[in-house]
């Protein structure tokens, strides 16, 4: 939501001294609507790209699937070949390429997906070599970026909407969106609430635009309505996208740390000088003493997982196989376990069941904001949310240009608003500000321009004025 107007705001804007003994909201309300108006001028650009970038990532899935129909699509058969056959067929089409994993699918018309470490590949991309599961027929090559194996068309819309392509530098644009996405998705409907409140309106008159209004009265009508209904899928992308960003999302790896809130790892120790790691350059196995994957696959059903599986290669040797369920989508299978390559037995197992709480919420979270936690109908909410956000935004605007100077309304945004709160109450709005301000430090540095630019702008009008 942004700009969010009032339409009584002569009340909140006359320069006589408040009445005596108003209520607390009375005198906050009019430095909520400035802080909206300002986040709305300034920072809704930036929420628009986002909104329009994300609504574009949403329908990424579905995109990506006609776009590369024929690698990750084929023809089911009658039986699958073992999968170690299906990995000498992808190193035998590309020679170059050291094995980093293998991604098999639960659909009989998936193809299996061979992982190779290519010298020259960009950093988290690996070259994906499509195999034909039932005749080891090699079906193509396309990079792989990510844990979710992203190939290049939503890699691309990714990248477009979490850095617009620019790199590290552009990070900071979808952290400050969602640095601010949260106050304008609570802000406006405090607003809205407050002022149908105040005009004695019944519930259809929140939840739905006002009938017969016109001009300025209808725009913020379905401005406020349409902000209330979204507020809490804002709020859902606003928290969840804070967690990927650079600044605030240190700050909350710190803080799930510190909690003990982290993720759990899973031991990939399989040998006495084994290292706990399963990143880096994948070494050649010792063949004479590595059981197969197909083996180590055989171990990880004996553990119950099932679906779609990653094997990952050891990263070196006396590292173990890991294998992991990667189905996401709800009801999600994603358990793991480490298999010792020279004897195939399984060294240890990671249920997602035995995740702390706060691990799941996180995990679920980051699902969801992505769209694969409940598939097509996740997409389809993230599409309407973020097409409501950027409806919201072009009507913030509206209402700006409606009300801009010489339309003969009444100054909706009052200056001095703080001069009439209650000193406890400004001392603790200003010490929350501040603590915000450290934990998401985009939002802090913003609100300390704005607080900058509105003193600059009050003396301007104060000088023009004498």
């Amino acid at each position: 939501m942004t700009t969010v107007t009032d339409l009584d705001a002569e009340s909140t804007g006359s320069a006589g001294p408040p009445p005596p003994r108003r209520a607390h909201w009375a005198v906050l309300r009019p430095l909520l609507l400035r802080l909206h108006f300002y986040a709305g001028i300034l920072i809704a650009p930036f929420l628009l790209v986002a909104a329009s970038t994300g609504t574009l990532y949403a329908a990424s899935f579905q995109i990506e699937k006609a776009v590369y129909r024929h690698e990750v699509t084929t023809v089911a058969g009658a039986a699958r070949l073992p999968v170690s056959q299906q990995v000498a067929a992808a190193r035998a089409a590309r020679p170059e390429g050291s094995v980093y994993a293998v991604r098999t699918g639960d659909l009989p018309e998936q193809t299996t997906q061979v992982l190779l470490d290519v010298p020259g590949m960009p950093e988290s991309t690996r070259l994906a070599v499509f195999v034909d599961p039932y005749t080891a027929q090699v079906r193509g090559a396309l990079p792989s970026y990510g844990s979710s194996g992203a190939l290049p068309v939503r890699a691309w819309i990714s990248d477009l909407h979490r850095r617009l392509h620019l790199g590290e530098p552009g990070r900071l644009y979808s952290e400050l969106a969602a640095s601010w996405l949260w106050v304008v998705a609570l802000g406006g409907p405090a607003l809205w609430l407050t002022r149908r409140r105040r005009r004695g309106s019944r519930a259809r008159g929140l939840l739905m635009p006002e009938r017969g209004a016109r001009g300025l009265r209808r725009t913020l009508s379905w401005h406020g309505s349409a902000g209330l209904w979204l507020a809490l899928g804002l709020l859902f992308l606003s928290a969840t996208g804070l967690t990927w960003s650079k600044y605030a999302g240190e700050n909350v790896t710190e803080l799930r740390a510190a909690l003990d809130w982290s993720t759990p790892s899973l031991s990939t120790t399989a040998g006495e000088h084994a290292q706990h790691t399963t990143t880096g350059a994948h070494a050649h196995l010792d063949t004479a003493s590595d059981v197969g994957v197909d083996r180590v696959i055989q171990a990880a059903g004996q553990q119950g997982l099932s679906g779609a599986l990653e094997v990952g290669w050891p990263a070196e040797l006396g590292a173990a196989y890991v294998v992991k369920e990667i189905d996401t989508q709800w009801p999600q299978r994603l358990d793991q376990v480490a298999v010792a390559p020279a004897t195939g037995q399984v060294t240890d197992v990671l249920r997602f069941e035995d995740y702390h709480l706060a691990a799941k919420l996180a995990r679920w979270g980051i699902d969801a904001h992505m769209g694969v936690l409940f598939g097509l109908a996740n997409q389809v909410v993230l599409a309407v949310v973020g097409l409501g956000l950027v409806f919201l935004v072009v009507y913030g605007y509206r209402m700006w240009w409606q009300r801009r100077p010489g339309r003969g309304f009444a100054a909706p945004y009052p200056r001095g608003g703080w001069r009439r709160v209650h000193r406890a109450v400004l001392v603790a709005l200003i010490g929350c500000a501040v603590g915000v301000g450290v934990f998401l430090p985009l939002f802090g540095i913003s609100l300390a321009a704005f607080l900058v630019l509105d003193v600059i702008l009050g003396l301007r009008a104060r000088t023009a004025v004498r």
